[in-house]
């Protein structure tokens, strides 16, 4: 299961909690997924660079005392690791490469923030800070940022999300020509350029993993589709409002052929039968992906979908979430499934939860060895 913490989404409940409180409030989580029988929590360590462990870097994270840059008086991170292993799970420390902030004034990070020392790194786009992938200082210093923490702890995997070039807001513009006239000469056009920038990120960070602990894990979380077949016969037969190759300038696809990742989790995030983006049509086409790749494949699962009225008909029925875990057995380079997320699969709302444990999960089993 994930277990967020950008804007308190999971954990800690609220910002401003006691050292105690939020390492007992993290226990429980670690306890619900050996509850539920899973075998590996993917924490969520740098939300909007800024850090759950003493980072040389970056701040602590805002969600912990509610004040960006403050000493929650413990570490969280080393504490997750190490409780984790007792319980005989896996943790798998998850990143966010560019978001600095979920606004767009500068001013609010705390004084010494590396994006207000270095204001020609950020942009500012839909609402939110970012910083630049553009720009090589950045994404060198995001990789210093966040492989600080494999040389710290024994994290099992470095983990992204869906986030690399932001998602399309209409009617604004990433303001990124400058870097693009500096950078992208050798380059057909802007979106190619971006797409090497993303490439050059995980190429370079796979690199300095295996560098740093060979036996740690790299994987990716990417938004389910890669391109739709109406865009590229070779894409997914969906017809989603987006694709990671073309609007967040992410080719999941070519990571995965050139073994730069060892592990993904495309967020299926959809119902059978959507016509949009169906969960059937989805599964069989990130099987054939990674078939022969020795890349993992786990499938992202929408759990918080599960009984929100706001979802379609298909999400207030408790078993449409087994009847993914039956649908996905039939293909065998699916390695298992990952929940999103911790609050939901603690709560379980309508018993979906509940419902994939009983009719799958009999027994815990041991994580997937690499």
């Amino acid at each position: 299961m994930w277990l967020a913490t950008v804007a308190n989404r999971d954990w800690p409940s609220r910002a401003g909690l006691t050292a105690e409180q939020q390492r007992t409030e993290l226990l429980r989580h670690l306890d619900t997924a050996v509850d539920r029988r899973l075998n590996t929590v993917v924490l969520q360590v740098r939300p909007t660079a800024d850090a759950l462990w003493p980072s040389p870097y970056e701040p602590w994270a805002q969600y912990l005392t509610g004040t960006q840059g403050r000493d929650p008086g413990w570490d969280p991170l080393g504490t997750a690791v190490d409780e984790a292993h007792a319980r005989g799970l896996e943790l798998h420390a998850w990143f966010n490469p560019y978001r600095v902030a979920n606004h767009t004034d500068p001013g609010r990070l705390v004084a010494g923030h590396p994006a207000r020392i270095h204001p020609e790194w950020v942009l500012p786009y839909g609402g939110k800070l970012y910083y630049n992938p553009g720009l090589p200082e950045v994404r060198s210093f995001v990789q210093d940022a966040m492989l600080d923490a494999l040389r710290r702890y024994e994290i099992d995997a470095v983990h992204w999300d869906d986030y690399f070039y932001p998602y399309p807001v209409a009617g604004q513009v990433f303001a990124d020509d400058e870097a693009y006239a500096r950078y992208g000469g050798d380059f057909p056009d802007k979106a190619s350029w971006r797409r090497n920038n993303t490439d050059l990120l995980v190429s370079e960070t796979a690199s300095r993993i295996k560098e740093i602990r060979k036996r740690t894990a790299f994987g990716v979380s990417p938004f389910g589709v890669w391109r739709n077949i109406a865009t590229d016969p070779e894409g997914s037969d969906t017809r989603a409002g987006v694709q990671t190759y073309d609007d967040l300038h992410a080719d999941t696809r070519k990571w995965i052929r050139e073994g730069w990742i060892d592990y993904v989790i495309p967020q299926l995030y959809w119902n059978i039968g959507l016509p949009a983006a169906d969960y059937a049509r989805l599964v069989p086409w990130w099987d054939a992906v990674v078939r022969d790749t020795g890349v993992g494949l786990y499938i992202g699962e929408a759990l918080y979908k599960a009984g929100d009225p706001a979802q379609p008909a298909a999400w207030q029925d408790p078993r449409e979430l087994s009847r993914h875990l039956d649908f996905a057995a039939q293909y065998p380079s699916v390695g298992g499934h990952c929940f999103f997320s911790a609050k939901e699969v603690a709560a379980d709302p309508i018993g979906a939860m509940t419902t994939v444990v009983a009719d799958h999960y009999p027994t815990r089993v041991r994580p997937p060895r690499r």
